[in-house]
């Protein structure tokens, strides 16, 4: 057969279908088996759709349009010759980062940033993979002050002119509209279908994170010889987490149908901020690993996010989320579960704030925490009671190393 279809891969459990938000060739491109050849977006990652055939390419679908998994999106044909001005690749492309050297080959939210902001790309220093510019790279640069102005001149005799109209007003449009990208419109879906089909509802607590920040100073540097990565606060979470897990299982179940199910094993997946937006890498049975363990698995996840290289994969099989809106300066929130999960921790920023201790007032460095959970599967007592375990196990972090 001279011509071979090209299909929508499957991208994972519970895709059903994607967005084709980019062809990487053009139509009548000579490609070879293995390149790269469009993108496909989902809720939950981009991923690259391969051509499956050395030929000529025919494209079917348009950019941007919703495609099911199996359909067929173009076609390669095997004994066709590429159409005049579309040259044949000299090797096969990859799946890395685009390139910073122009309009088309930066990341959307370069160009979008671009656009809103006046700053120029091409003089913005990367600091992505290979040079790339990214979308911290482009915000940092439209915060950063401006160059003081140049010193005035001296002033020059000049005739006296009355004015005779008001000055102009400033240039540029006074709103900016933009379509929303094909994984945003995913996402937003998802999380309005998740207020509407489960029943979310929030309790609050707070932690003392004196006893957790002594311990973390005390062994940082010698946690970071011995098992080369930094001992940071997420850890301490995760660890409580599974501990609360453990005494609450229903807050780490799902509904399925009619019935509820119990997962014996806790993957939490922790959210990330990326260039595309957040995203929830998992850590598969987290139950099973120690301080160090979940220091890996979060380092190996954060070098991901900032080379754009997550792959949907890795965001799959989660029975819990973690959220830490405290990097960003958020002092309280009520995170929004991520189905099908019946739970998700928020956290939030340290603050010190004077609080009652043995009958005495004294500053310490406080966090509030949330539970979002689905209240058709955990009751009131229970999420309560799991909020006030994350605490406990918090406020004496020795429980977490002896897990008691």
């Amino acid at each position: 057969m001279s011509v071979i279809s090209i299909v929508v891969p499957s991208a994972g459990e519970s895709i059903s279908e994607g967005i084709l938000s980019k062809w990487l060739v053009a139509d009548g491109t000579a490609v070879k088996t293995g390149d790269a050849i469009c993108e496909l977006e989902t809720d939950k990652a981009t991923a690259t759709v391969p051509a499956p055939a050395d030929g000529v390419i025919k494209q079917t679908v348009n950019e941007g349009t919703t495609v099911a998994i199996g359909a067929v999106i173009g076609s390669i044909d095997k004994s066709a010759t590429p159409t005049a001005g579309a040259a044949a690749p000299t090797a096969p492309s990859a799946p890395t980062a685009p390139a910073t050297d122009g309009p088309a080959g930066q990341a959307p939210s370069v160009r979008r940033i671009a656009a809103e902001t006046g700053v120029d790309p091409s003089k913005v220093e990367g600091t992505g993979r290979g040079g790339r510019v990214t979308k911290g790279d482009m915000l940092a640069q439209a915060e950063a002050p401006p160059a003081p102005p140049a010193p005035p001149k001296p002033p020059v005799a000049a005739p006296t002119v009355t004015p005779t109209a008001a000055p102009a007003a400033a240039s540029g449009p006074r709103e900016t509209r933009k379509r929303m990208s094909g994984i945003r419109q995913t996402i937003a879906a998802r999380l309005v279908e998740a207020q509407h089909t489960a029943a979310i509802l929030t309790t609050f607590n707070e932690a003392d994170m004196t006893n957790v920040m002594a311990l973390r100073a005390k062994y940082k540097e010698s946690f970071q010889k011995k098992h080369g990565v930094a001992l940071g606060f997420m850890s301490f979470f995760v660890k409580a987490t599974v501990e609360a897990l453990k005494a609450y299982p229903a807050v780490n179940g799902r509904i399925d149908g009619q019935d509820i199910v119990l997962h014996n094993y806790a993957n939490v997946g922790v959210a990330v901020s990326t260039e595309r937006g957040l995203m929830v890498p998992v850590i598969r049975d987290a139950d099973t690993l120690n301080f160090a363990g979940i220091e890996k698995a979060i380092g190996a996840y954060a070098v991901k996010a900032r080379e754009g290289t997550i792959a949907v994969s890795d965001l799959q099989g989660g029975t819990f989320t973690i959220t830490n809106g405290g990097v960003f300066g958020s002092l309280l929130s009520t995170p929004i579960l991520n189905p099908p999960q019946s739970g998700i921790l928020g956290m939030h920023t340290i603050q010190k704030r004077p609080v009652a201790v043995d009958d005495k007032v004294e500053i310490r460095p406080m966090m509030y925490l949330a539970l979002s959970y689905d209240h058709r599967i955990v009751d009131g007592r229970e999420a309560v009671s799991f909020l006030v375990r994350i605490k406990e196990c918090i406020e004496n972090p020795e429980r977490l190393m002896l897990e008691v």
